[in-house]
């Protein structure tokens, strides 16, 4: 293998010294959990509970310590299309365990939420939070000590990351995620955004936006194009949690049913023995990084600068907004998938997909190929596509050139020389912005700011046609201690028709945009947030604005504008109904954006 890019491996060395007593702390808890074999310390009467609904050889197999006990956790629902094919998964799973030698039990079920359905509504100030009401719920699922591995089932935005951060809590056991895979392609993404834009400008009526969303959104299966949920997938892979080329098959496919029966037998496999691999030993910091990189490169959602945080920590590990910025500067983009690009993640995949850019970018010494995975050791594992042949499944090489050039690139010829993720810094605080999907003429916007203190207020200008001028709108109060921080993809269409229009157009929030960040430049996650000391408090209506993306500058030109006093937040719309009344405490002890907006670690600053 090629040398390590300087930059990877200074990246990766300042995140081991960073997390080394961290580390050290969560690696001696895993060892000390390992020692106790599972079920080896429950009563007589704890196991004939835990196995009395069993299938009789599976009982008896357990009750004499015969076989080795896999948890299934699922996300299974009917509203989430992705996750509705998850629901024939237990028994299909079960059956392959139990060919194999081993037991399967469904332990638990955890919570999915889906973003598309609660996109600006009152449900969305949920979602964020429910990431770790996930993990909470997969490790009730697990706490029984009766298995000896996991299967985790899940696909989309917290769900994922949820499922992880549970995983590592129990990081000594073996654990493989498992996906369902894309819906086929339906309506293209850029004509179903083109009907947004024109139903925001009057051009188009509720029927016609309709029919667009449906002929997008049309059957189980994730939806296509490259938002968090699609990232997660690629995650997997590049952090070898995934069977390799496991992400981007589709439901109900004979290759979808032998790698889902696959990841059954593989972690029986990795319970015992030589093979043992504990999840906590795959996600170290080298993993990180290798998730990192695969971000940068193939474009991937922002919501990751959160949840890969959060994920680490759940692991010992410790990484920042900087550590992403550099990276970014390194690693080349060589995926253009919507939005950004035309291509949804089946072209994508019919492209080379992720066992093709592994392949490129291993070959450019942009990830780490000495690392643990469920699949065995090395990275290269990744870098092969999965195929049947009568019945049999196996994995041959990655294709050696793209099948199309304007979808996925080699390293030595990407669409850009980096990642498109740029730190912004500034008086305003430290903020993410998304540049690979924004046409480099609009990096750079210098205009005055409309502050809103709700999106449906700013919705409401834009209707009224007070913001037909260069603009930068400022929608503040959205951050996780002030309303859980939803996503304002909602925005999307209205910032999109302004910037057609001619308009100098951005967004400055300390809420989140979602996987679909697109083509008008947004400061997101700005840090610290508005309720907890951040200057967006102070901003006032005219206020001078540079958002500057080549330069990763934030900041406000009104002279004197910190020393004004910061308004007062009037959250009360946002406190109850839709069950939020129900997640107070969660909002007031959650960590900030940087530190993965979390409420597990203890960093919530409960002083506001």
């Amino acid at each position: 293998m090629p040398n390590l890019h300087p930059v990877i491996e200074a990246v990766t060395e300042r995140i081991r010294r960073r997390s080394r007593r961290g580390r050290r702390r969560y690696l001696d808890g895993i060892a000390r959990a390992a020692e106790r074999e599972p079920r080896s310390a429950l009563s007589c009467g704890n196991l004939a509970h835990g196995v009395a609904a069993c299938p009789g050889a599976d009982k008896h197999a357990l009750a004499r310590g015969a076989a080795q006990n896999i948890a299934i956790v699922s996300a299974y629902n009917d509203v989430l299309s992705a996750h509705q094919p998850l629901g024939g998964y237990p028994e299909l799973l079960k059956r392959a365990a139990r060919e194999a030698g081993g037991v399967a039990q469904f332990a638990g079920g955890v919570p999915a939420m889906c973003d598309g359905v609660t996109q600006g509504r009152p449900g969305m100030e949920l979602s964020l939070l429910s990431r770790d009401v996930i993990a909470q719920s997969a490790a009730i699922a697990l706490s029984h000590d009766l298995f000896d591995g996991a299967l985790l089932l899940g696909v989309c935005d917290k769900i994922v990351p949820g499922l992880c951060i549970a995983a590592l809590a129990f990081g000594h056991l073996p654990a493989i995620l498992v996906p369902a895979g894309p819906m086929p392609s339906g309506l293209p993404n850029r004509q179903k955004a083109k009907v947004r834009e024109a139903f925001a400008q009057g051009r188009a009526d509720r029927a016609d936006l309709l029919r667009a969303e449906q002929a997008s959104y049309h059957s189980p299966g994730t939806c296509t194009f490259y938002g968090t949920a699609n990232t997660n997938q690629m995650l997997m892979e590049f952090m070898g949690l995934h069977l390799p080329g496991a992400s981007f098959v589709n439901p109900g496919t004979p290759l979808r049913e032998a790698l889902t029966a696959e990841a059954a037998r593989r972690v029986l496999q990795l319970t015992r023995g030589r093979d043992y691999t504990p999840v906590g030993r795959v996600l170290d910091e080298t993993a990180l990084v290798n998730g990192m990189v695969g971000l940068l490169a193939t474009g991937g959602s922002t919501n990751h600068t959160i949840h890969l945080v959060a994920m680490a920590r759940a692991a010992g590990l410790e990484t920042d907004w900087t550590d992403f910025a550099e990276l970014s500067a390194a690693v080349p983009l060589i995926a253009r998938v919507y939005p950004n690009g035309d291509a949804d993640v089946n072209h994508f995949a019919a492209a080379g997909g992720l066992p093709f850019a592994i392949r490129e970018l291993l070959a450019a010494g942009l990830l780490h190929e000495d690392v643990q995975t469920v699949a065995g050791p090395g990275l290269s594992r990744y870098a092969r596509a999965p195929f049947l042949e009568e019945g049999r499944l196996g994995w041959r090489p990655a294709a050696a050139q793209s099948g199309d050039a304007e979808v996925l690139r080699s390293a030595a010829e990407p669409f850009a020389a980096d990642g498109g993720l740029r730190l912004l810094t500034g008086n305003l605080g430290r903020a993410i912005a998304k540049v690979s999907a924004v046409a480099p003429e609009h990096w750079r916007v210098e205009a005055p700011a409309r502050v809103f203190d709700d999106q449906d207020e700013l919705i409401e200008a834009y209707r009224a046609g007070g913001l037909r001028h260069d603009v930068v709108c400022v929608l503040r109060f959205q951050g996780p201690r002030a309303n859980g921080m939803p996503e304002l993809h909602k925005l999307s269409p209205v910032l999109g028709a302004l910037q057609s229009s001619g308009f100098a157009v951005a967004l400055v929030t300390d809420g989140r945009m979602s996987g679909a960040s697109g083509k008008v430049p947004a400061a997101l996650h700005l840090d610290p947030e508005a309720l907890c000391g951040g200057a967006l408090a102070k901003l006032r209506d005219g206020d001078p604005i540079l958002l500057d993306c080549a330069g990763g500058k934030l900041n406000a030109l009104a002279p004197g504008f910190e020393q004004r006093a910061p308004a007062r937040a009037n959250l009360a719309a946002h406190s109850h109904g839709m069950g939020r009344e129900l997640f107070a405490d969660a909002r007031a002890r959650i960590g900030s954006a940087e530190r993965g907006a979390s409420t597990l670690f203890g960093d919530g600053a409960a002083d506001v």
